[in-house]
């Protein structure tokens, strides 16, 4: 019969080299992320962590201004407000026409020019998270406490490399502004980790968030571009700016989670900083990326 002692050892042995292949495969992931983003012409930050234990992250020590990203941050702080106060997603707020700035992009004051009409937190946050609504952002951070109250939350949840500091009308207002909306990629991927295996507040009001990313509107040509004929699901928030003075994309990411039918998943953010790279080109970066993480997990070519 064999030992108890020999089955510790053959146990301790199979465990060390399964840690080596995995750490062999990351390096192997880390080596074609880098060859990813060589020689493109803006400053690209990448984390991915899987099934919520292993972490890589290329070009993570920098501020990346997270454009309409820090919707996903004001979510988790408008839900945790409305647990805090007993509300309903279902509580309704007033808009006026004064709250749909017309030089901003929003498809709530495209559909409502005239305001004064009565939605839900929930609809408002269906326009931040869905469609990246500037007007609807501002109407629940004045709902909320403002950016102050925003990064305070986040901050209560261990997350320290970011910062909330202005709102899209000031952004519009000064483009400057948006460099003071920054995270690093990995933790902005460490909120998201928090929204899929903490419980933060509510069951409601978390299966909210989660599914309204899901359902996610916006960028699908970035993150999402090679999962399309997959079976896999995801669930992701963008941001999206302008040019600069210097003709550079100020800021293009994405962020998010993906489940995998095997039962695996990650979570990944791509902040791409100062592109002068075309619009087209900077998202292909962001899909390119998704691929060779896609490829990875599954184990195509590792």
């Amino acid at each position: 019969m064999i030992s108890k002692r020999l089955v510790s050892i053959i146990f301790i042995l199979s465990l060390f080299v399964l840690l080596m292949k995995a750490g062999t495969g990351q390096k192997e992931l880390e080596k074609r992320l880098q060859e990813t983003i060589a020689n493109k012409k803006a400053q690209i930050g990448i984390a991915v962590i899987m099934n919520g234990r292993d972490t890589l992250v290329v070009n993570n020590d920098c501020r990346y201004p997270m454009m309409s990203v820090f919707k996903l941050h004001q979510a988790l702080a408008v839900a945790d407000d409305c647990h805090r106060r007993g509300r309903s997603l279902d509580t309704p707020v007033y808009i006026r026409k004064d709250d749909l700035k017309p030089d901003t992009y929003s498809p709530l004051r495209d559909k409502y020019p005239d305001g004064n009409i009565s939605l839900s937190i929930k609809e408002l946050l269906e326009y931040t998270l869905l469609l990246s609504d500037n007007n609807a952002c501002d109407i629940l951070f004045s709902q909320t406490g403002g950016t102050e109250t925003a990064d305070k939350y986040i901050r209560s949840l261990g997350i320290e490399q970011f910062s909330i500091k202005v709102t899209e009308d000031e952004m519009h207002k000064d483009m400057n502004t948006c460099y003071l909306n920054w995270s690093t990629p990995l933790e902005t991927a460490k909120v998201i980790e928090l929204l899929l295996n903490k419980e933060l507040f509510g069951r409601e009001y978390q299966h909210f968030i989660k599914q309204t990313m899901i359902s996610c509107q916006t960028g699908k040509d970035r993150l999402p571009l090679p999962l399309e004929k997959t079976n896999a699901v995801i669930g992701h928030k963008t941001g999206t700016g302008d040019r600069n003075d210097k003709g550079q994309l100020v800021g293009t990411n994405d962020v998010g989670f993906v489940y995998l039918p095997d039962g695996q998943r990650y979570t990944i953010a791509v902040f791409i900083k100062d592109s002068e790279e075309s619009a087209q080109a900077t998202s292909q970066i962001i899909a390119d990326i998704s691929r060779v993480v896609y490829q990875y997990m599954v184990g195509a070519g590792y």
